[in-house]
């Protein structure tokens, strides 16, 4: 019964090259079709290997931060690509917290990427997006932000202010 005969209308060397080049059709189908998913992987799984570009940018003079007070200073992105324009521009608020302590939060909420904006009289930094609230030392004090505001490393270099950046920090949980 495993013996199977082709149909008497069938030669056999005519069943046998119908077998192969279904065979070869099915090969060279997937072979097309990994060539096709490559880019897609790829794209999927380079963060994972790729660490993000780190570079300390000079935000100011030692003598323009006051102790106490937050200062927004903008920066250029660590990994802008040629034809970002405007986009290549980041944010920081800093805080001279003591005449040699310097602490800064990126400007981008952790919920979304909105811009948060420091209010001086309740001393929060609120997002005008989605209602995420920060106290001052970035934690979250309402709204959907999942995280605290990303901090960043600040040194003193020759006089200037600089921070140590890479590319703008999100957490996209809240869209699942």
């Amino acid at each position: 019964m495993s013996d199977q005969q082709p149909p008497a209308d069938q030669p056999c060397c005519q069943l046998k090259r119908r077998t192969f080049l279904t065979r070869v059709s099915i090969a060279l189908s997937a072979v097309i079709g990994f060539i096709i998913a490559i880019p897609g992987i790829g794209f999927v799984l380079a963060p994972v290997f790729r660490k993000p570009k780190h570079k300390w940018r000079t935000v100011g003079k030692l003598k323009d931060f006051k102790v106490g007070g937050f200062v927004l200073v903008q920066y250029e992105d660590p990994s802008p690509v040629v034809w970002a324009g405007v986009t290549a521009k980041a944010g920081a608020w800093i805080r001279r917290a003591s005449e040699t302590e310097f602490i800064a939060f990126s400007i981008n909420c952790r919920h979304l990427g909105c811009p948060v904006r420091w209010v001086e009289d309740p001393r929060l930094f609120m997002c005008p997006c989605h209602g995420g609230v920060y106290y001052e030392d970035g934690t979250v004090a309402a709204g959907p932000p999942p995280e605290p505001l990303d901090r960043l490393n600040v040194r003193i270099r020759d006089g200037l202010v600089e921070i140590e950046t890479e590319p703008t920090p999100l957490t996209l949980t809240t869209l699942t």
